[in-house]
């Protein structure tokens, strides 16, 4: 995947668990965590800017892109 989804490196910097997320978000835990795993095809923004919001980060701190070679 060209796209790395680093969303548990920042709960970890934030020491906030997936749960506590979840709940602030409005996204069940099984969602976050498949945000989490990059087992999903998109993101909406509102959801992008919600989690941004409750992390306090940009996109760019949640989301990556690796070249694939």
């Amino acid at each position: 995947m060209a796209i790395n989804v680093t969303l548990d490196v920042m709960l970890a910097r934030r020491k906030m668990r997936s749960k506590e997320l979840a709940e602030r978000i409005g996204l069940t835990e099984a969602n976050v965590s498949l945000l989490k795993s990059g087992k999903v095809k998109g993101v909406r923004f509102e959801t992008l800017e919600k989690i941004c919001a409750a992390l306090d980060c940009q996109p760019g701190d949640i989301l990556e892109y690796l070249p694939e070679d």
